[in-house]
């Protein structure tokens, strides 16, 4: 097991922040917005050039160096930054088609080539900026297939897989020369949306040491899932970590799939930190002691609670929750060092 370790935070997740007015319409807006809050770093989303614009600071490192002054003039850090609709775009299920008319200029027609060029940028912005980590979605090829009725060809999900595969080896290789890692977050509505899948993508891409997890105990909340032991299962390839609240509120009427409901009715639902029922001692514990010490970043997504609110609350509810992890053991003083064998022999009462 890794050494104990601190993680750093609080940090924010601007994309849900983002809005028509200040201070949500521009990055030094929402820049002074998070910091009077007591947010400390900030993982900033590629899809709205109002906020960032990827392809014009990959274009000229200038750019790159006003970003960085917006947010050091607040004392913040870039701690990564957002393409999961980039990498949805890059595999989609036809199904999806009208939805990803939404998430591309109107004259794309090529969606998914559009979007690789956007993560090609990403990865360049990543470079200029000096940020390490980039959050991605893995795209949605067979989800439309996630539960097996009608019964499934055996070599679907395989071919989906594998096509998966194709299509982010060169975007991988990109980043890999940026010196990027790439965090792709298990999503529900994504293929690759819990620890299996993740494996299988990981797989196909020949377990590249740049793939690594987001890590957000919400999603799993709504897949039955044991988050806490996720933790121990994926620790070392855990590189990003949203702190998202969820519930699951047992139904007689509907269940995980959420019987096609608003998110207010349905029995699973995200919530802000606090109000939902994850046990965050336990997932901030088990992250430190796994040696975690990338970012705590709130990600609010919650269908009761006002933005504002969630946020100013959220960002104390994660500086109250990181663990300060101590550097000896509590019982140091009383620890014998440097027994001779004779003097271990003895204390096991072996020789007089």
């Amino acid at each position: 097991m890794a050494k104990p370790a601190t993680m750093k935070g609080p940090g924010v997740f601007l994309s849900q922040f983002i809005g028509a007015a200040p201070p949500f319409d521009s990055l030094p807006g929402l820049a002074r917005w998070a910091a009077g809050l007591g947010f400390r770093g900030v993982m900033v989303p590629t899809h709205d050039a109002r906020i960032l614009d990827v392809a014009a600071i990959a274009r000229s490192s200038a750019r790159a160096g006003e970003v960085r002054g917006v947010l050091a003039d607040h004392g913040l850090v870039l701690s990564e930054l957002g393409a999961q609709r980039f990498g949805w775009l890059l595999a989609h299920h036809p199904a999806y088609s009208v939805a990803a008319e939404r998430m591309a200029p109107a004259d794309v027609e090529d969606r998914a080539a559009w979007a690789a060029e956007q993560l090609r940028h990403v990865a360049q912005t990543c470079r200029a900026l000096g940020v390490p980590r980039c959050a991605v979605f893995s795209g949605a090829l067979v989800w439309p297939y996630v539960h097996p009725w009608p019964l499934r060809d055996a070599g679907l999900i395989a071919e989906g897989f594998a096509e998966l595969a194709r299509r982010w080896r060169p975007i991988v290789q990109t980043f890999d020369d940026a010196g990027v890692d790439l965090c792709v977050e298990p999503h529900p509505g994504c293929d690759v949306h819990d620890g299996v899948t993740f494996e299988r993508f990981r797989a196909a891409l020949g377990n590249h040491p740049r793939i690594k997890l987001l890590y957000d105990p919400s999603h799993m909340v709504l897949q039955g899932m044991d988050y806490r032991g996720f933790i121990d299962a994926y620790a070392p390839l855990i590189a990003a970590f949203h702190v998202k609240d969820a519930e699951f509120r047992r139904s007689a009427r509907s269940g995980a799939f959420g019987g096609f409901q608003t998110w207010i009715d349905r029995p699973g639902r995200y919530r802000s930190l606090g109000d939902g029922t994850i046990d965050f001692r336990a997932v901030f514990s088990g992250l430190a002691e796994h040696g975690y010490d990338g970012w705590a970043t709130l990600e609010w997504e919650c269908c009761l609670k006002r933005a504002e609110d969630g946020a100013r609350e959220g960002a104390a509810f994660i500086a109250r929750h990181i663990i300060a992890v101590t550097e000896q053991d509590f019982d140091a003083s009383m620890q014998a060092r440097g027994l001779s064998d004779s003097a271990v022999r003895r204390a096991l009462g072996l020789v007089p």
